[in-house]
């Protein structure tokens, strides 16, 4: 081999091993079942350990009714030393129990509040105009209760926010600070918020007018990557809404370094790449939302993924289970043209 054809640069050597990777558990058709059977344990593995579940201990912080919405914010425990602000959006004038879904935010800093329809200052009214996921507002304003909580590192569990004060990272991505953490404790900052996501779950669920039996989730980018492994973790969640988290590990990660600490494992792009890890929900009812102008995920790995993901929908039997939502527009939500219908017809009408 001569000098010149010779590689000295680490991130080339990556993007090659990553063209080249061949995953152990990817989907090369035959029967469903069997291939979840073995793929879904090994990839919930990844997660590393998990937070053992606590008491609750709630303590109801503030109810409020705003514009036909009665808001909640509680503080719940999820963990040994660490507990979250849930905020709960229900319609006013319908009585439960109702259909709940479990909202979770992007890769933002205000976490939840825009999600859940925070628009009280112009930093978040600007969240929500650039992205449209506000969410958690609008599909209560249909009839479902919704919840949210922050993953770590953003909103109330933003550590450089009140009351915690710890702007010590600079201009670090803190999802990456935490990553580091976690995994000399072999956990993961995924792992932690799928259990916190659980958690909330398992709380919301006592609440009087949550129907317990018709639960459902959704989210945006990062909080698509969280609704991916919520449903997988848990399957009281019956209908899924994945939004703009669609591609290819070796396009998304490795090309464009459109990842961070808090959205993936060890040694999960050796099992999976993202198609199969989306129909590792087959045959549950989901709902895949592309945005054409897409900048984060491009187009083309996308529906190359989306691709992959109808043939193992079809291959399961569940073809008429998986929709597409490619909607004229860029990163974000954008009002969701079929949520409604989606989760009206998998969790029932919440009227």
């Amino acid at each position: 081999m001569s000098d010149r054809s010779r590689n000295t640069s680490p991130y080339e050597f990556f993007r090659r091993r990553a063209a080249e990777q061949k995953p152990r558990h990817h989907f090369a058709g035959g029967d469903v079942q069997s291939w979840r059977q073995a793929a879904t344990p090994a990839v919930l593995a990844t997660l590393g350990t998990m937070p053992q579940p606590v008491p609750p201990d709630p303590r109801l912080v503030a109810e409020w009714t705003e514009d036909g919405l009665t808001r909640q914010r509680w503080l719940i425990d999820v963990a040994e030393g660490l507990s979250v602000v849930a905020c709960v959006n229900r319609p006013t004038d319908r009585s439960g129990p109702l259909p709940a879904i479990l909202c979770w935010h992007g890769h933002n800093e205000a976490g939840k509040e825009p999600v859940m329809g925070n628009a009280s200052s112009p930093r978040l009214r600007d969240i929500i105009t650039v992205s449209g996921t506000d969410y958690g507002e609008r599909m209560a304003r249909a009839g479902f209760v919704t919840y949210a909580i922050d993953w770590m590192g953003r909103g109330d569990l933003d550590d450089r926010t009140k009351p915690n004060h710890r702007d010590i990272a600079g201009d670090r991505d803190w999802c990456n600070i935490y990553y580091l953490h976690a995994t000399m404790l072999g956990m993961t900052p995924l792992g932690i918020n799928v259990a916190n996501g659980r958690a909330v779950t398992d709380f919301v669920t006592t609440l009087p007018f949550v129907d317990p039996e018709r639960l459902g989730v959704m989210g945006e980018s990062g909080g698509g990557t969280l609704t991916l492994w919520c449903a997988l973790a848990d399957e009281r969640l019956r209908a899924i809404e994945i939004i703009c988290y669609s591609d290819l590990f070796a396009d998304f990660g490795y090309r464009d370094l459109n990842y961070c600490g808090s959205q993936i494992t060890p040694g999960l792009f050796t099992l999976v790449d993202l198609p199969d890890l989306q129909g590792l929900l087959a045959p549950r009812p989901l709902l895949v939302d592309v945005g054409a102008y897409d900048e984060c995920f491009r187009l083309e790995s996308a529906m190359a993924c989306h691709e992959r993901l109808r043939d193992i929908y079809a291959a399961a039997g569940a073809a008429d289970r998986l929709h597409l939502e490619l909607a004229p527009n860029g990163h974000g939500w954008h009002g969701g043209r079929k949520s409604v219908a989606f989760f009206t017809e998998n969790l029932g009408d919440p009227c």
